[in-house]
């Protein structure tokens, strides 16, 4: 059914603990997709729509709240929609927002394992649905720590709730890598601070003190993708923002992140997302919040 699955790079940064992301819209029209960051998708007035999730496959009903775990391909799609307006909420955090060790103490162990069980997938109950979903629309009321804070008492009652059921097969999953490597944490390090700047293979094994070659193989193996590849997605994330967050014109957006080049900017960035880095700006037309 889906030929294509498109990695999204979210305007999330590493100095942003999450988004929040509301709109009314007639129809889904986002395509299959994935991305590292971990999302909380609230739909009302979408009956009849299908959610696609890993390997599951399901029409929904009228209102709904689904956890989706990093790297997990998902899309709604318009399906046998009623045509009412659709109201969506989505929340991307980073899947590292809280700490491994943190996420061990006991009274967070059931915030864990809701995190375990988001790798498939988990579709919440309606009544858990319906009292959550106020308070995620209220979400982007909240300013800084307070809604910090808030986050992690709905995720809290999110783990205690009854009924939830996870979607997706345990055996189909994207591959996550481990970035727990001191070189390569070193090297994302850099890159993130100087990202809009031209940036070396050269440059980045001597900060990792490997040569080009060994640093290549090694930094893939650790991420699963190119040194390259992570560079353009870095600036593909630092531009998406740009493109929600400010009036700026495509080509100083493509140059202020690091792309020399506009018709290469445009290609890549279409390549990678789906749609031109215009059409992107024109189709987040919602709210966007970022904390």
């Amino acid at each position: 059914m889906h030929s294509t699955i498109i990695k999204e790079i979210t305007p999330l940064t590493n100095s942003d603990c999450f988004t929040i992301f509301e709109r009314k819209k007639q129809d889904f029209d986002f395509p299959l997709h994935y991305h590292e960051e971990m999302e909380l998708n609230f739909i009302s007035n979408a009956s009849g729509a299908r959610r696609v999730v890993g390997d599951h496959i399901e029409e929904i009903g009228d209102i709904e709240l689904v956890l989706v775990g990093s790297n997990l391909p998902h899309v709604w799609e318009t399906y046998k929609l009623n045509g009412k307006e659709i109201h969506e909420v989505t929340i991307q955090f980073h899947k590292d927002l809280f700490d491994e060790k943190f996420l061990r103490r006991n009274q967070l162990r059931v915030i864990r394992e809701l995190f375990e069980k988001s790798k498939c997938g988990i579709l919440f109950s309606k009544e858990t649905a319906q009292a959550i979903g106020p308070r995620l629309v209220k979400l982007n009321k909240k300013h800084g720590f307070d809604s910090v804070l808030e986050l992690m008492s709905i995720l809290h009652d999110l783990s205690t709730s009854r009924n939830m059921r996870t979607l997706s097969d345990s055996t189909f999953s994207n591959a996550e890598f481990s970035y727990t490597s001191r070189r390569v944490e070193k090297v994302m390090e850099y890159i993130n601070v100087n990202f809009d700047k031209q940036v070396s293979l050269a440059e980045v094994a001597r900060i990792a003190n490997m040569t080009e070659v060994s640093f290549s193989r090694f930094f893939k193996s650790r991420t699963g993708i190119s040194f390259i590849d992570s560079l353009i997605e870095i600036r593909l994330g630092h531009a998406s923002r740009k493109l929600i967050d400010t009036t700026e014109a495509v080509a100083e957006v493509a140059y202020n992140c690091g792309f020399n080049n506009i018709s290469n900017f445009n290609r890549i960035f279409k390549k990678k997302k789906g749609c031109t880095p215009k059409e992107f700006r024109e189709n987040l037309s919602g709210h966007r919040v970022f904390v």
